[in-house]
């Protein structure tokens, strides 16, 4: 009797330091985990996320986005998710973002469905806080796959190249990125694009940042072979964070903007953009 109960207390014993172990081990990584962009605030400026052009720091969040644009014809088109998604920070050089197909809904004679999956990889190149510089320098590769659904979305995949920096002043930023678009394939009917976006910001108190963006995209081959697109997207921010907050602790942003056509020709006159952002 005594070899059975010192056998059980035995295994009650491991078990409860398996457990203990493994809480430990979970903590570790969730303290871990939240501390990335923490962590990020010692190797790069401390701006916000632009609207619509790509963010060259690393950040850890979520977005939950939806856009209604109306185009140049008075067609009205509504995009739940607008894409946007999710992105993870991987050590101090990398962030991975995954976007979910937004759902697309028209209202015309088009059919409603899903749009394209898309990823994407940052790497930075070089960076540094208020006391090294206040900059950043970021290579961007995004990869879209054609996934939608009723044309919803792009005839073949592609990829998106991108060169992406902002410099900090006092309370200004600005950020400016170039790259393109690169279909996979049907390149005489989809052509190539050039995207360059140029982003000024101003954190006007500590709740509230606002911003304007030029977003500008050239056509080369297909259809709009030759055309410019330019939106100018004024934008504002409002970050919500509790009385105790920390640098390790999540936060929201409630923010949103209008992209409104500056360009003699445009596929839509103006896209009215609402968000929520959770950073963590």
């Amino acid at each position: 009797m005594n070899r059975y109960r010192t056998i059980f207390n035995l295994a009650l014993t491991v078990a409860i330091a398996a457990g203990a172990s493994v809480a430990s081990a979970q903590q570790s990584f969730l303290s871990t985990f939240q501390g990335h962009n923490a962590a990020m605030t010692k190797l790069q400026p401390a701006m916000i996320t632009p609207l619509m052009a790509t963010d060259p720091r690393l950040v850890q969040y979520a977005k939950f986005s939806f856009a209604n644009s109306r185009s140049s014809a008075g067609t009205e088109t509504t995009s739940y998710g607008n894409g946007k998604g999710y992105g993870f920070i991987g050590g101090d050089r990398y962030e991975f973002d995954v976007v979910p197909p937004a759902y697309i809904q028209h209202n015309s004679s088009a059919l409603d469905g899903f749009g394209d999956m898309s990823t994407l990889v940052k790497y930075r190149i070089a960076s540094g806080n208020a006391e090294h510089g206040n900059f950043i320098v970021t290579a961007v590769l995004s990869h879209t796959f054609a996934t939608g659904s009723y044309k919803n979305g792009a005839a073949t995949d592609s990829y998106g190249p991108m060169i992406s920096g902002a410099y900090t002043f006092k309370k200004f930023d600005v950020v400016s990125n170039i790259g393109g678009s690169m279909p996979t394939g049907k390149i005489y009917a989809q052509g190539r694009s050039v995207l360059w976006n140029n982003v000024l910001q101003m954190h006007a108190t500590r709740p509230l940042w606002f911003e304007v963006e030029s977003n500008s995209s050239f056509y080369f081959g297909g259809e709009h072979d030759g055309k410019i697109q330019n939106l100018m997207t004024p934008g504002v921010f409002y970050v919500v964070r509790r009385k105790e907050w920390k640098s390790t602790h999540p936060f929201f942003i409630v923010d949103g903007g209008m992209q409104i056509a500056t360009s003699h020709y445009h596929a839509l006159d103006h896209n009215g953009i609402g968000e929520l952002r959770m950073l963590f």
